[in-house]
């Protein structure tokens, strides 16, 4: 599998991540031992966990396997904080001190001293961008992460962070990770760009969509789909309609003309773009290795250019004028 430079920062990482949210939950220790190995195997590298999968369950099982399965220098690791439950909400807090104690909680239940990439999942509005910023500056300086980020946030707090972290001279916004698909192309009006201008790596989670872009979804719901289940049926739901349905079709016919499986043909549009890894997360191993096989897969230019344009986000003021 490929290694690609993050950004300008002398981490690589491989083109396509394995993702963990399910974890714990839908995905047992033995299948994430065997999704685990059969990414190692095939030259993956980079493991994306958080602290808010499964309450902390993600973590655990990752641990529990990089003690037992797979070797510790062998993956990079990168996690998440800033959003946890609490009465089954979703409670976001990036403050200096929800930030680095639920990283020191991450780095117990994955049994490491530290992290390759901390990530802040989302935008927290109560908590000055300085404050959030000066967490990811200790992350880094007290060793227990080698690289920081941000997790969906806008393109200005990404500029804002970048500039207040170089300002302190002992460490950089390395990446930047956010939802990016065929289906979803919203992060290209400014964040992508802010990411370019200033040297930040792109890690783009849901590469297929949320799974629509398997075409699994076109004639019916599978009863064992993540769309079928009770928990994640809300997560797929936005792109099961109309405006869904022609990119899906376009992929599909793209892929019978090539011979390809349709999720082959989303994730090779995607690695064709300027990111630095795709993150993919299967919820069974049959589910990966499908997965693992779009690495090899080189579009035609005429391919790329019609799926471009049937998916092209809208774009106005004042990203175009």
């Amino acid at each position: 599998m490929e290694l690609r430079q993050l950004g300008r920062t002398g981490l690589h990482v491989s083109s396509l991540g394995l993702g963990t949210m399910t974890w714990g939950r839908d995905t047992d220790e033995i299948d994430a031992a065997e999704q685990l190995r059969l990414f190692v195997d095939a030259g993956g590298t980079l493991v994306d966990t958080a602290a808010s999968y499964g309450d902390g369950a993600a973590e655990s099982v990752l641990g529990s396997l990089l003690a037992a399965e797979v070797d510790r220098s062998e993956v990079l690791l990168c996690t998440k904080a800033g959003v946890r439950r609490e009465r089954d909400a979703a409670i976001v807090d990036a403050s200096r001190g929800a930030l680095l104690d639920s990283l020191d909680r991450s780095l117990a239940r994955l049994g490491t001293d530290h992290v390759d990439l901390f990530l802040v999942q989302a935008p927290d509005g109560r908590t000055p961008l300085a404050e959030t910023v000066s967490a990811l500056r200790q992350a880094v300086t007290s060793g227990r992460a080698r690289y920081v980020g941000l997790s969906n946030h806008a393109g200005w707090q990404t500029a804002r962070a970048a500039t207040l972290l170089e300002a302190g001279g002992d460490c950089e916004l390395a990446a930047v990770e956010l939802e990016y698909s065929l289906l979803e192309r919203g992060l290209e009006r400014e964040v992508a760009p802010a990411a370019q201008a200033l040297g930040i790596g792109v890690l783009a989670w849901s590469p297929l969509g949320r799974g629509v872009l398997t075409g699994k979804y076109r004639r019916a719901m599978p009863a064992d789909s993540r769309g079928a289940s009770s928990h994640l049926a809300s997560f797929v739901e936005p792109y099961l309609g109309r405006d869904s349905s022609g990119v899906v079709e376009a992929v599909a016919t793209a892929a019978d003309g090539l011979g390809r499986a349709p999720l082959e043909v989303a994730l090779a549009w995607l690695l064709a773009r300027d990111v630095g890894s795709a993150i993919v997360g299967a919820r069974t191993p049959a589910q990966l290795r499908a997965t693992l096989g779009a690495t090899d897969v080189v579009l035609p230019a005429a391919v790329l250019s019609a799926l471009d344009d049937v998916s092209a986000p809208g774009r106005g003021y004042p990203e175009t004028r």
